[in-house]
């Protein structure tokens, strides 16, 4: 008699998700927890109706499987893109590139007509406010995980 599959079994792929719901942003939302990027690492391409950061995240959802196998633990460079953007807005952070921001959390706000706002919030006090004309997120992957400098899980002390 054979064994199911196990998640353990799969191969590591890039992650590629999308966010059309706020169970969905939540999901990515925790994958972003403790992400880390240079303040001048997003754009607006006000053009396109686009908001963009390249983040360098922890791998949350490897982290189980290297510390039973005693792999190093990993950072991944990931894209967070959000569509459908009409007015972006900022507070208590800095856009130059010696200035690390950290991702705490990302959450919606939706008002009755489907549009709402995205609230992406820093460590520091630091906020960015999206006012979208619906949800429409996505997180993708775009280099190979790398070493986590610091080798260790990241706190909140």
């Amino acid at each position: 008699m054979s064994e199911d599959a196990s998640f353990e079994d799969g191969a590591e792929r890039p992650l590629r998700l999308k966010a059309e719901d706020t169970d969905d942003l939540q999901v990515i939302s925790a994958l972003l927890q403790d992400a880390v990027l240079p303040g001048s690492e997003m754009t607006w391409k006000a053009s396109q109706r686009r908001f963009g950061m390249l983040l360098n995240r922890f791998r949350w959802e490897d982290k189980d499987r290297a510390t039973q196998r005693g792999r190093p633990l990993e950072r991944v460079q990931s894209v967070l893109a959000i569509d459908d953007v009409s007015k972006v807005q900022t507070a208590g952070i800095s856009r130059d590139a010696d200035t690390v921001l950290s991702v705490l959390a990302i959450t919606f706000d939706p008002v009755e007509d489907g549009t709402g706002r995205v609230e992406i919030t820093l460590a520091g006090d630091g906020a960015i406010g999206l006012d979208v004309e619906c949800l429409n997120v996505t997180l993708q992957d775009v280099t190979r995980p790398y070493l986590a400098p610091s080798r260790k899980v990241p706190t909140h002390e």
